[in-house]
C-alpha cells in the first residue's frame, strides 16, 4: 500500500473527478423535474430542445471524467504493479533460507496475493466505494427539493450501512479460513505434481486425491457461505431500495397535495432515492473482495516482513583483496522452533590448499554445517569468517566471487543445456566447451541434434540424476571459486564419471 502514496497526486485527481461526476449525477433528476413541471403542461418543445442539449453536454462531460478517472486507476495500478512486483520477486530471492516457510505453496500463495490486489484496484468496483459517501449528498439534495420526502432516505440509508457492516463482519473470518485452505491446498498441487513418479510408484494416487477431495470440499463449503451471505445482503438492499422507491413517491403525494412539492420534484426526488440504496448494494460485493484483497495483502506484508540475508539499511563491504583464510569461532545454529542443536563448533579454519572431508551420519549437520560456510544460513551465535570478516557482512558479490558451493540437492531450471551451465551468465564459450569436455558434458550433448541447445525442462526433467549432477558442478568450475564447498559431489554418478570428476577437481582445485 506505501507503493500507491509515494505520489499523492493521483488521490486528488479521482476525488476532483469523483465529486464532478456525481454533481453532475443530479442533472438527470433536474432535467426529470424541468420536463414534468414546464415541458409536459405546455409542451414547451423550445425548452425541452435546450434541457436536451444541455443533457447532451453533461452526458459527455460524465463520460470523460468517467473515462480519465478509469485511466488514472489503470496507471496507477499498472505502475504499482510492476514496482511491486520486483520488489517481492527480489525479496523472496534475499530470503534467509532457513527461516523461509517450508511449504513451496505457502510461499507461492504470496505473490497470488499481489495479484488480487493489483485485480481489485484495477476494476471499476472500486468506484462504488469512492461514490458511496455521495449517499448523503444526495439526502440533501432530496431534502431541499422534496423535505420530507428525505426522511424515508434517511430511515433507510442506516438499515442499509447496518446490513453492509453484518456482513463485512462475517465474510471477514470467511475469507481468512478460505485463503488459509486455499494455501493448504495450492500446497498439496505442487507437492503431487513435484512428486508424481514417486506417488504412482508406491499407489498413494488415492491417498492425495483424498485429500485434495477434503480441501475442495471445505473451500467450496466456504465459498457457499460466502455466496449465501452476499446474496442474502444484496437482496436485501435491493428490497430497502424499492421499499424507498414507494416511500418516496407515497410521502411525495401528500407533498404534492399540500402544494410544497411538484409532480416533477417528486420524480426527481425518485431518481435521487436509488442514488442512495444503490452504492450500499454493490459495496457488499465490494467487501467480498476487499477481505479477499486484504487477506493477501497481509500475505505480502508478512512476506516483506521476514528477515533477508542483508539488512534493507545495511552497507555491506567490497573489500578489494581477502586473505584466502575460512574459520568459525563460537558457531551454533538451531532452525527455528527447534530445540536441537544442528552445529556447535568453539573453533575451526582452513586456509588456503586445504582439503577437508566431512563424515557423519545422515541428519548430523554436514549440509547446514557447508550452507553457513557458504553464507547461505545465519548462525543463532558466533561467527563465520571469510578473511576475517564476518561473512554476514560482505556483500553478497564478493562472496559469490570467492565461494562455490554444490547443494545436495541440485537443481536445474527451464532452458538447455548451455544456460543451465552458465547460469549467472557472462561465461566465454570457450569455458563452457572446455568445461564441458573436462567433465564429460559433452557427451550428453553429443547424443542429441541440438548439442549444447538441448531443452531442460523445469527441474532438470530429460537428464538422469548423474547428468544433472555434472551440470550442476560445471557451475562451480566456471565460476573459478577460492573457496570449494561440495556436498555430495559424486552423488548418482556412475564409476567412470566419478573418476573423471575427482581428476577433474584435482587439476582445478589446487593453491595458486
Amino acid at each position: 500500500m506505501q507503493e500507491l502514496w509515494k505520489d499523492k497526486r493521483w488521490f486528488f485527481e479521482m476525488a476532483a473527478a469523483t465529486v464532478v461526476i456525481n454533481i453532475l449525477a443530479v442533472a438527470s433528476s433536474l432535467f426529470a423535474m424541468q420536463v414534468y413541471d414546464r415541458v409536459v403542461p405546455t409542451f414547451a418543445y423550445a425548452t425541452l430542445t435546450a434541457l436536451v442539449a444541455g443533457m447532451v453536454i453533461i452526458v459527455c462531460l460524465d463520460w470523460s471524467l468517467k473515462f480519465i478517472r478509469a485511466r488514472i486507476t489503470d496507471s496507477l495500478a499498472h505502475q504499482a504493479d510492476i514496482s511491486i512486483s520486483r520488489q517481492l520477486f527480489d525479496h523472496i530471492m534475499n530470503l534467509r533460507l532457513d527461516t523461509r516457510p517450508n511449504s513451496l505453496g505457502a510461499l507461492a500463495a504470496h505473490m497470488k496475493g499481489l495479484e488480487q490486489a493489483r485485480n481489485f484496484f484495477s476494476s471499476s468496483i472500486v468506484f462504488f466505494m469512492t461514490d458511496l459517501p455521495f449517499c448523503f449528498f444526495f439526502l440533501g439534495v432530496i431534502y431541499i427539493i422534496g423535505g420530507r420526502v428525505a426522511y424515508v432516505y434517511s430511515f433507510l440509508l442506516p438499515i442499509a450501512l447496518v446490513l453492509g457492516g453484518l456482513a463485512q463482519w462475517r465474510l471477514r473470518r470467511l475469507a481468512r479460513r478460505e485463503v488459509q485452505k486455499g494455501q493448504e491446498r495450492q500446497g498439496l498441487l505442487l507437492e503431487s505434481i513435484q512428486g508424481a513418479e514417486t506417488i504412482k510408484a508406491t499407489g498413494s494416487t488415492w491417498k492425495f486425491s483424498d485429500h485434495w477431495q477434503q480441501l475442495t470440499h471445505t473451500m467450496a463449503g466456504y465459498g457457499f457461505k460466502n455466496k449465501s451471505i452476499t446474496t442474502t445482503t444484496v437482496v436485501s438492499t435491493g428490497s430497502l431500495g424499492t421499499i424507498g422507491y414507494v416511500g418516496a413517491l407515497v410521502v411525495g403525494v401528500t407533498q404534492v397535495e399540500l402544494g410544497q412539492l411538484t409532480t416533477g420534484g417528486m420524480i426527481a426526488c425518485a431518481i435521487l432515492g436509488g442514488r442512495i440504496i444503490a452504492p450500499v448494494a454493490q459495496s457488499v460485493r465490494f467487501m467480498v473482495q476487499w477481505e479477499h484483497v486484504r487477506e493477501g495483502l497481509d500475505m505480502v506484508n508478512r512476506l516483506m516482513a521476514m528477515e533477508t540475508d542483508r539488512r534493507q539499511d545495511q552497507e555491506t563491504l567490497f573489500p578489494d583483496y581477502l586473505p584466502d583464510l575460512v574459520d568459525l569461532e563460537g558457531v551454533r545454529f538451531s532452525y527455528p522452533n527447534s530445540p536441537i542443536v544442528s552445529i556447535d563448533i568453539p573453533t575451526l579454519s582452513f586456509k588456503a590448499g586445504d582439503r577437508a572431508l566431512i563424515l557423519g551420519p545422515n541428519g548430523c549437520g554436514k549440509s547446514t554445517f557447508l550452507k553457513s560456510l557458504a553464507g547461505l544460513f545465519k548462525p543463532s551465535e558466533g561467527q563465520v569468517r571469510l578473511g576475517r570478516t564476518d561473512i554476514s557482512e560482505l556483500d553478497i558479490q564478493v562472496i559469490n566471487q570467492r565461494v562455490g558451493y554444490l547443494p545436495q540437492d541440485v537443481h536445474l531450471f527451464k532452458g538447455t543445456l548451455k544456460t543451465n551451465m552458465a547460469l549467472s551468465g557472462g561465461v566465454p564459450d570457450a569455458l563452457v566447451v572446455e568445461v564441458a569436455q573436462l567433465l564429460g558434458i559433452d557427451r550428453v550433448a553429443a547424443e542429441n541434434p541440438r548439442s549444447m541447445d538441448l531443452e531442460i525442462f523445469e527441474g532438470g526433467s530429460g537428464l538422469s540424476g548423474g547428468q544433472k549432477q555434472l551440470v550442476a558442478l560445471s557451475r562451480i568450475f566456471m565460476a573459478r571459486p577460492r573457496v570449494w564447498l561440495l556436498d555430495e559431489p559424486s552423488a548418482f554418478l556412475d564409476l567412470e564419471s566419478e573418476n573423471q570428476v575427482m581428476n577433474a577437481l584435482k587439476q582445478w582445485v589446487r593453491p595458486t
